[in-house]
């Protein structure tokens, strides 16, 4: 209701931009009828509710009370959901990976699309998903409120006890990427652990630098068709799988 309110006030006290003539400085906001028309169908969109029957892709669970959806992404907050092929290839390879540790932990750290999509394809599978969305509380026990910022402000139990990591950065910079290697120590299994890092191209030396992972030759890719260029970094021999590793130029 808010948003329709705020859509009311603005019917209100917005009216269309004049078609001659200079806008004094005391008038009233003037929007032209596309503008408005814009305002209308952004403040609508961000009005609508999740759907209560999610794409088959984003449902979990044959009982109605086991469902796991993946709620609209929200751009503002720099989420970006991957393509289905992407989610399901990387989901492949960490419950591959899996099968070499016993009582195998996942963490997710921000990249909820390869949650759902892990869990869809092995639901008995520990994963762990670390978000700064509250929206993914609905995920119950397997959420914890995450933020960058805070690198290691997690809980306790969290510490050195994920074999497999699966990290993507909400932000293509160096300072978000030195914040995320942080969580990833911190939550690594001082034993034996393997990572996962999907960000952008742009971050390969920095990524090489921070965490010592490659870049195999499986690109991924997002639903929103995104320009800048991404890529699926590692920290271990794929052999055959995801393509390899690509080959130093």
């Amino acid at each position: 209701m808010e948003k329709e309110d705020e859509l009311q006030r603005l019917n209100g006290h917005v009216s269309s931009a004049p078609l001659d003539g200079d806008v004094e400085d005391d008038d009233p906001l003037v929007l032209s009828s596309q503008a408005l028309a814009a305002l209308q169908e952004f403040l609508a969109d961000q009005n609508k509710p999740v759907a209560s029957t999610p794409p088959t892709s984003s449902v979990v669970g044959g009982d109605e009370s086991e469902k796991v959806e993946l709620v609209t992404e929200d751009w503002r907050l720099s989420q970006f959901w991957y393509e289905p092929e992407t989610a399901e290839t990387v989901a492949e390879e960490v419950v591959t990976l899996s099968q070499r540790f016993s009582g195998c932990r996942v963490a997710c750290i921000a990249c909820p699309t390869l949650y759902v999509y892990l869990k869809k394809r092995d639901p008995s599978l520990h994963v762990q998903l670390l978000e700064y969305d509250m929206r993914f509380e609905r995920y119950g026990s397997e959420f914890t409120f995450y933020d960058y910022n805070e690198p290691e402000d997690l809980p306790l139990q969290l510490k050195h006890c994920f074999h497999i990591i699966v990290a993507d950065p909400p932000y293509l910079s160096r300072e978000c990427l030195e914040r995320v290697s942080q969580t990833i120590s911190f939550l690594s299994s001082p034993v034996d652990s393997l990572l996962l890092l999907l960000t952008g191209e742009v971050q390969r030396e920095h990524a090489a630098e921070l965490l010592t992972v490659r870049p195999c030759v499986f690109k991924p890719h997002h639903s929103s068709k995104l320009g800048n260029e991404f890529r699926l970094f590692i920290s271990y021999d794929p052999g055959t799988r995801l393509g390899g590793l690509e080959e130093d130029s």
